[in-house]
Order: C-alpha cells, then sequence, then structure tokens
C-alpha cells in the first residue's frame, strides 16, 4: 500500500502528484485510466513487484485526479499528455516501459510520438497496454451518444454518467470530445519502435476486444502480442489477471535485454 505524502511537481499551475521508487532500469512507468488513481489495485502490485525486484517505478495522477490538484473537468487527453510527460522527464532516467490501463494506453501511445519527435523515443523500452483504449472519444463513445447527451454537450458543455466503479458520475466535456479528435492515434500506422504487449478481457463492457484487435492491426512494424482473457472485464485486477500483467511486464523487459 502506498504510504507517507506524494512528491509533487507543477505542471502549467497544476500541482501533480507523483510517487516514485528507486531501482534499477529499464523502470516501470504508470499510466492510470479516466477517473482513476495511482494508488489502485494494479499500481500497488506493481509497487510492490518493483520493490521485491529492485526496479525503479514510477506513477502519478493527472490533474483532477487523486492526489493531485485541478479540476477534473478541466482535464483534456492534451493537458495531462503534457503533465505525464513532465513527470516522465522529472522523475525518471534512462530506458522505461510503459504500462498504460486503458485511457492511460492512449496517453502512452501519444507520449511515444512525442518523445520520438523530440529525440527522446529511445527511452520506451517497451509498452504494456491494458484493455487499451485509445480515440476512445472518437471511435467508441461519439457513435453511440444519445440525443440527450449531445445536447448537454452542446447547451451545458458536459454530461454526465452512472459509474460502475465509483459513486461518483462519469463526468464528460466537450473539450475532451473536441482535444480527443486532435490527439487521436489509430487514424494510420502507429510505429513505437519498441515490443508492446496488450492484454484485453472478451467481457470487457467499456472497451470492446474489437478495439484491442484494431489498435494491434495498426501495429505492422512492431513486435505485438495480444493476450486476450475470455472471463476478464475491464478492470483486469483479479489475482490471475494481475499476475498476467506481470509476466508480460517480464516478458517485455526480456526482449529489451534487461
Amino acid at each position: 500500500m502506498a504510504t507517507g505524502s506524494p512528491d509533487f511537481q507543477e505542471v502549467s499551475g497544476e500541482r501533480i502528484a507523483v510517487r516514485h521508487l528507486a531501482g534499477r532500469e529499464p523502470g516501470i512507468v504508470w499510466l492510470g485510466g479516466y477517473v482513476s488513481d495511482m494508488k489502485g489495485t494494479k499500481a500497488e502490485t506493481l509497487h510492490e513487484w518493483a520493490a521485491a525486484n529492485g526496479r525503479a517505478f514510477l506513477r502519478h495522477d493527472y490533474s483532477g485526479h487523486g492526489e493531485s490538484g485541478g479540476d477534473f473537468a478541466d482535464g483534456t487527453i492534451s493537458k495531462w499528455l503534457a503533465e505525464s510527460l513532465a513527470v516522465f522527464r522529472r522523475f525518471s532516467a534512462g530506458r522505461q516501459v510503459l504500462v498504460g490501463s486503458s485511457m492511460g494506453a492512449w496517453i502512452a501511445l501519444r507520449m511515444i510520438e512525442e518523445l520520438h519527435k523530440s529525440g527522446e523515443g529511445d527511452r520506451v523500452a517497451g509498452l504494456v497496454l491494458l484493455a487499451p483504449a485509445p480515440d476512445f472519444t472518437v471511435e467508441l463513445m461519439e457513435p453511440k451518444l444519445k440525443k440527450t447527451q449531445r445536447r448537454d454537450l452542446e447547451k451545458k458543455g458536459f454530461f454526465e454518467v452512472r459509474s460502475d466503479y465509483s459513486d461518483q458520475p462519469y463526468v464528460y466535456t466537450r473539450a475532451l470530445f473536441e482535444d480527443g479528435r486532435a490527439n487521436r492515434v489509430m487514424t494510420g500506422p502507429i510505429n513505437t519502435h519498441c515490443p508492446v504487449h496488450v492484454l484485453q478481457g472478451m467481457k470487457d463492457k467499456d472497451v470492446p476486444h474489437t478495439h484491442a484487435l484494431k489498435l494491434v492491426s495498426c501495429m505492422p512494424s512492431d513486435d505485438v502480442t495480444l493476450s486476450l482473457v475470455p472471463d476478464g472485464d475491464h478492470r483486469l485486477s483479479r489475482p490471475q489477471d494481475l499476475a498476467l500483467l506481470i509476466r508480460a511486464i517480464e516478458a517485455i523487459l526480456a526482449q529489451a535485454g534487461a
């Protein structure tokens, strides 16, 4: 379990909460999902594994999430991406394996794009993506928006959806949808230049497994492994799911020569 107070980094006026563990490279960088925080089951499991194996481990809360400052409704992919890059550059060194869950997979893929643009692409040793939801606003949500939701987006600038994982509803803003279009990654070939392992539950009600199949089809040049979990849901947090996650990370590390 996470103990003590996190460190903080200011990014564009927001206080971003960070927890990091020193260790050998390649380290592990956790990128959580929409409305999740860095003290969830998967992140805590990775912390324990990293500590036991002497690996560096880094995680943070996006603005409006967990222990970070800011208003959740102000968040966009671009904003959370900028925060993730700032934390990555300040608190990690050398090669890292990015582990992205749901929306965190989208952030991870955009991080790789930006790191390659800045000449830092070789810092990513591999990718592990759980129930990946890149482009979810455009690919998964927009086609299914109800008339009332479209009206709320237009008139109020947001709509709410009941959450299966929290007492509080999920809030989706017009800014999130507009910014999502500007951050799409599944519009053509995706070249990560590193090994990738995708974990996807077949009973995921939030991100269908067909989305993972489409994502893998966008990676023709990469060494990609896709593990489908027949009875897995979106969270992939059962003991057997967590064991699969650790095996996937260990396999990526082995491919990275570490």
